[in-house]
């Protein structure tokens, strides 16, 4: 079986990994890449739809209907903004897309790039941290047909990447070493893309996927992942 897939994000690090190994995996037929403006990626499995304002989407039901899965990759602004601001960018954004998305497409697979410290029961003191857990959980509420969420920590490119800023050159030079000093808290975006086609391929149990979880899912092909005989490596 072949998949049709939706990627937001794909001009940031974390989406523009998961577009590429969407584009060299065999089971994924097509990709829609929905953003606020256009990408320079061209290639047969790829449509662009631009969106000015991801509140308003009434004028884009039918381009985006008829799809297995989104992987949710936008990238936040800094935590630096005021709460508010990002609020609107991590909650109202990304609740209206996916709430039009599961009534256009009721059997979709949503996969949502979440953050290693996201605070669910929204007690703490740190803000970004609180809101990544508010949007957590209103999206709990709504009924996917499978729903995870990608905590990830630091995440290294892969070579062929554009979207290489300095710090994300030196996070890959020094991949090897990281991966090694601390592998449960770091991965490379291919393992990120390869976890997120194999939850909607497989069968996983768990809600949540953190940084381990994505090693383990990215090295599976078939079948229920077992989290309780991890790879560590």
């Amino acid at each position: 079986m072949q998949y049709k897939v939706i990627i937001t994000g794909a001009n940031g690090l974390i989406g523009e990994g998961v577009l590429l190994q969407c584009l060299e995996n065999a089971a994924i037929a097509e990709v829609l890449l929905v953003s606020r403006w256009p990408s320079d990626i061209k290639h047969q499995k790829v449509k662009e739809l631009i969106i000015p304002d991801f509140l308003e989407l009434e004028d884009y039901f039918e381009e985006l209907t008829g799809y297995d899965a989104c992987f949710y990759c936008a990238e936040i602004p800094a935590v630096s903004l005021d709460e508010r601001i990002y609020a609107y960018f991590a909650i109202d954004i990304t609740l209206s897309l996916a709430t039009r998305l599961l009534l256009l497409n009721p059997n979709i697979v949503f996969s949502f790039v979440s953050k290693r410290d996201a605070d669910t029961l929204e007690l703490g003191k740190i803000m970004s941290e609180k809101i990544i857990g508010r949007t957590e959980n209103a999206l709990s509420k709504l009924i996917f047909r499978k729903l995870y969420f990608f905590r990830v920590g630091l995440v290294s490119p892969l070579k062929t990447q554009k979207k290489n800023g300095f710090f994300n050159k030196v996070i890959y030079a020094f991949y090897p070493f990281l991966k090694l000093l601390m592998p449960n808290k770091i991965n490379s975006t291919k393992e990120v893309g390869l976890a997120m086609i194999n939850v909607l391929i497989n069968k996983h149990p768990e809600k949540i996927v953190c940084e381990k979880d994505i090693r383990t899912l990215a090295t599976y092909k078939q079948g229920l992942v077992n989290l309780r005989n991890q790879l560590i490596y």
